[in-house]
């Protein structure tokens, strides 16, 4: 744990990947055919925000920043891994299209403490500039967006599927820009952006979950809604060939 890090911003961290973890279990819960795997993959993410919690609070991050491969490529790995999965595999493509989209979409209120909590890292030195909204880092707009999406979309019907599907596009440019940054400014055979004040937060417990968990399950939802959004234009743009043919 570093150690000037305020208590507050601890727990402004563990309870940001509780409240992810909820938002996301939701989506599950709120699906009509994949409702009841809610608690399996409930239970396989919560065994991994303990390994990643387990390996930061050991030190194994910061024991050796120098080898190759990368001892970082465990914090991100995991979960990319599940991503892979579950956008190549049979099984994991009915569950990926039978998520809750509004559920997703809310999935994106977690930037905001986030963005507040990376700004307060970089007041203790743990992250550099570029990472917080002062910096390079407009993440914070999706998650004052979400509600408003939620709300324009799904409750007044003002937006249809292709705002949606720019939001998400979006969501998924801002998010990858910050994720590299932050990849680029850890300590490590790879590093090459903020030497002066490195990226070490994600290197202690409770700030790896933000780059293996909370950051992950974010995108995870951009690629979703993406994936899903594309298909219903592509299927529409079919039906309508067909009846013109018709």
């Amino acid at each position: 744990m570093i150690s000037n890090a305020p208590i507050l911003l601890v727990l402004l961290f563990i309870l940001t990947a509780i409240l992810s973890l909820i938002l996301f279990r939701r989506a599950i819960v709120n699906s009509s055919a994949h409702a009841g795997s809610a608690n399996r993959v409930t239970a396989l993410l919560v065994l991994l925000l303990i390994f990643e919690a387990a390996l930061a609070y050991s030190g194994f991050f910061l024991a050796d920043t120098e080898s190759l491969p990368p001892r970082i490529a465990l914090i991100g790995g995991p979960f990319l891994m599940l991503t892979i999965l579950a956008f190549v595999t049979k099984k994991g493509r009915a569950f990926v299209d039978d998520l809750d989209m509004r559920a997703l979409t809310w999935l994106s209120i977690v930037r905001i403490p986030v963005e507040f909590g990376l700004w307060w890292l970089f007041l203790i030195g743990a992250i550099p500039e570029i990472m917080t909204f002062e910096g390079q880092n407009f993440d914070i707009l999706l998650g004052i967006t979400a509600p408003v999406m939620v709300y324009l979309v799904y409750q007044s019907k003002q937006l249809g599927r292709k705002a949606l599907l720019a939001w998400n596009v979006i969501g998924l440019i801002l998010l990858c820009n910050i994720v590299f940054t932050a990849i680029l400014s850890v300590p490590s055979p790879i590093q090459q952006l903020s030497f002066h004040q490195p990226n070490i937060a994600i290197l202690h417990f409770p700030f790896v979950w933000l780059a293996s968990f909370i950051a992950p399950v974010v995108m995870f939802s951009h690629f979703v809604g993406i994936r899903r959004l594309m298909i219903v234009e592509k299927e529409l743009g079919k039906e309508k060939a067909n009846l013109a043919a018709s």
